[in-house]
């Protein structure tokens, strides 16, 4: 009895204060990531920050406190803490290498959520694709195109490639041809399209519209129609003015050619 008590005196005189230190420094690692996860998640809140981004920045703020002080307790105990970080660090980098595609689509993830270059609900096209923006999670971006096809883009060719972001700003300029014949009246034409447009309510009068000559065609004289819409109503509007246009030159008598190309023949030579 004497002898295991010795035993337990030098064992608890040994390693008691290491074991009560190691504890501590765990207890004080927990205690200071739920703190600075906490404080990141409240900063990066405050910002506007996009959530998925605020949960993950917290996670692994929290994940790196943790595992510094658990290598911090090692310490304690005599372990050989630059060995087990170069150990972790040849797993990280074989982990790394094998993943080099989803890492990368996972950076590119949290790049499109920190610069916002879209948000849920534009317009884009890029990687090849166009859509709407239904969600933009850490590996890829769900679109729906118009006809409702639901397409997800690794955010890693999306973010690599040009971001055509349609829908970014509040307005948008809508340019319509409209070919009238040779023998039309220009200022005839012109101003019939220029009433058309200022009569619709839906097109901003500033930037004032025009209506110009943009082209002398094979078949006939252009005439382009340059106003601003709010990007809501885009389409509706495109739609209204290609057929009331139509309608107005009917009614005015302003001749929209069909294509038609002129063939000279040259006379045969005397037999």
């Amino acid at each position: 009895m004497e002898s295991v008590s010795e035993q337990l005196i030098a064992f608890a005189t040994t390693y008691g204060l290491k074991i009560l230190g190691a504890l501590i420094i765990l207890i004080l690692g927990r205690i200071a990531a739920g703190i600075a996860r906490r404080i990141v998640r409240q900063l990066l809140t405050k910002a506007n920050t996009d959530k998925s981004i605020v949960t993950f920045v917290g996670s692994l703020i929290y994940t790196l406190i943790i595992v510094f002080a658990i290598v911090a307790a090692l310490a304690k105990f005599g372990v050989e803490t630059a060995s087990f970080i170069a150990i972790l660090g040849a797993v990280g980098f074989a982990v790394g290498f094998a993943l080099q595609g989803s890492l990368a689509n996972f950076a590119a993830g949290v790049l499109i959520l920190v610069l916002r270059p879209y948000k849920v609900g534009d317009y884009i096209e890029g990687g090849g694709v166009a859509g709407s923006v239904k969600a933009i999670q850490l590996f890829t971006t769900v679109l729906a195109t118009p006809d409702n096809i639901k397409i997800m883009v690794p955010n890693g060719k999306i973010f690599g490639d040009v971001i055509k972001n349609v829908t970014a700003f509040d307005t948008r300029r809508q340019d319509i041809v409209v070919g009238i014949a040779y023998g039309a009246s220009i200022q005839k034409a012109h101003d019939v399209y220029l009433n058309l447009i200022q009569s619709d309510e839906r097109i901003l009068t500033d930037p004032a519209p025009q209506v110009i000559v943009s082209e002398l065609a094979d078949s006939s004289v252009n005439l382009t129609g340059r106003f601003w819409v709010k990007k809501e109503d885009y389409w509706a509007v495109r739609f209204d003015i290609t057929r009331k246009v139509k309608e107005a030159f009917d009614a005015n008598d302003i001749e929209i050619p069909f294509p038609q190309r002129v063939v000279h023949m040259a006379p045969q030579a005397a037999a």
